[in-house]
């Protein structure tokens, strides 16, 4: 039986920009970031079998790219990029998040985003209270495509790292390690993949 995610709390951003260097767009571009705070069930276990965080990853995956669609109001095919990014908190272990986003986080992804076919970037990190994230995103056809080449920063703010993150993490106060995941969605304007990027023949 495969292991489920115990997501803590999950949450959508969605940012549409308008203007870049002057330019008004016709089409906003449109940037979503979403992310779950899920129980990590091996912090304090460096030696454990990390299969369970490979059944959680796709799990969450699925999960994720389903919410960040909605938020979108977004088909498969309007989607034009991704990434995907975890934060481990210093109870857990770096291998913890290469388990969890790498080795089936990222098929239900691309299953739900039409012709998607390319490896999705990634990064990750351990970190406390506080700790940023800037995930990768290029192209789901193409990730030799350079206009697509873009980055969207993680929607926690240091006030918001606290409120999600000091139950456990860092051991600040009493409660369940837990670890920060999320997938980067990016849906770009048709005429202008990453806003600014040079037309190309």
């Amino acid at each position: 039986m495969q292991k489920k995610a115990d997501i803590r709390k999950m949450i959508a951003s969605v940012e549409d920009i308008h203007m870049e260097a002057g330019q008004r767009l016709a089409t906003p571009s449109r940037k979503c970031v979403v992310a779950a705070v899920i129980t990590n069930p091996l912090a304090g276990q460096p030696d454990a079998d990390l299969d369970i965080l490979k059944d959680i990853g796709a799990d969450i995956a699925a999960q994720l790219v389903a919410r960040g669609c909605d938020a979108l109001a977004a088909g498969p095919d309007d989607i034009d990029s991704y990434g995907k990014g975890a934060i481990v908190g210093i109870d857990g272990e770096i291998e913890h998040a290469a388990a969890l986003i790498h080795p089936r986080f990222g098929a239900p992804v691309r299953g739900a985003l039409g012709e998607a076919s390319e490896i999705i970037t990634s990064t990750k990190k351990i970190g406390g209270p506080g700790a940023i994230l800037t995930v990768p995103l290029t192209s789901k056809l193409s990730i030799w495509d350079f206009d697509h080449m873009d980055a969207a920063a993680s929607i926690w703010s240091k006030s918001h790292m606290l409120n999600l993150l000091v139950s456990g993490t860092v051991s600040i106060a009493p409660g369940p390690p837990i670890f920060f995941v999320e997938v980067i969605i990016s849906l770009a304007s048709p005429s202008a993949p990453r806003t600014g990027a040079p037309k190309r023949g």
